[in-house]
């Protein structure tokens, strides 16, 4: 009897919490990082025309995603996307040439619920606004697209900055922190900000701690971004892992949490989530999503 007293006085809890943080006229965001993994056909029976319409269902349906950072997405994936995400606009270009070439680091937005009011991207290098450049010892040129978004049921506007860092340069993983975290300072002007991404780092590397401000980013200048899933008033869900193994049918050791959700400005976070979805024993990317529900500040 006190267990099931318990559990009703839980769901009572957190059902007020809700009813407080989120209202009709001012609901709460669903957040989603996904690296969908590039069209490799090498990857056989994980290729991506036998997966592009799991991705796409696992936005659209079993999580109703209201916007989505995608990471790896060449050109033929963005448009296989905008072709199931009809509900959806898009941002990004391809990191090659600014234009249609190279992965896209692509945001997905519901295009009933936003309004696109500034969307660019720049280059993770020593010359950000050039397109295609490597720095920093980098294997490849990387980018963060960012859109500024008006919400359309309460008015309030935020920013969605989406990167993917270098995978084998720690030198261009620790200036990429720095550079994000520049850029979001100069640019938001006090409005919430959520930043996703693969950033192929784990907590104990040295550019999670710049991202969140464990660490300094330029003399005394610190980032007050916050890892979502610390600050979840739900706690998270899921597997720790955001990476698979095993040709996508097992998650990766704890350690191999590398897709974030961060958050500035005000934004709570009231749920925190790392699906496990499978279709026919395999998950639809080599990597993990990441979901956050995130509600404006009061």
């Amino acid at each position: 009897m006190k267990k099931v007293f318990l559990l009703v006085f839980s769901i009572f809890l957190t059902a007020a919490f809700f009813a407080d943080a989120a209202t009709a006229d001012d609901p709460a965001i669903r957040i989603m990082t996904y690296n969908i993994r590039m069209n490799t056909p090498s990857d056989g029976i994980n290729a991506w025309p036998n997966r592009k319409d799991h991705v796409a269902e696992m936005i659209r349906d079993k999580y109703q995603v209201d916007i989505v950072g995608v990471q790896e997405a060449l050109i033929e994936q963005v448009h296989d996307l905008e072709a199931r995400l009809t509900d959806y606009m898009r941002i990004g270009v391809g990191r090659d040439n600014g234009w249609d070439q190279g992965e896209h680091m692509a945001i997905f937005f519901r295009k009933d619920r936003f309004e696109l009011l500034q969307q660019n991207t720049f280059w993770l290098s020593e010359t950000p606004e050039i397109p295609g450049v490597t720095s920093w010892e980098s294997a490849c040129n990387r980018i963060v697209t960012w859109g500024k978004f008006k919400d359309r049921t309460s008015g309030r506007e935020f920013y969605h900055f989406n990167t993917h860092f270098d995978h084998r340069s720690q030198k261009a993983r620790v200036e990429s922190a720095k550079l994000i975290w520049r850029r979001i300072q100069a640019m938001t002007n006090g409005l919430p900000v959520v930043l996703t991404g693969d950033f192929n780092i784990q907590e104990t590397n040295e550019a999670y701690a710049i991202l969140t401000g464990k660490e300094p980013a330029d003399g005394d200048d610190r980032s007050d971004l916050k890892d979502a899933r610390y600050i979840t008033k739900i706690p998270h869900q899921g597997p720790t892992s955001t990476f698979t193994r095993n040709q996508w049918t097992e998650t990766g050791a704890p350690e191999t949490k590398i897709d974030f959700i961060f958050v500035r400005n005000g934004f709570q976070v009231l749920s925190h989530q790392v699906p496990n979805d499978k279709y026919d024993g395999r998950y639809p990317s080599d990597h993990l999503p990441v979901v956050a529900d995130l509600a404006f500040p009061e």
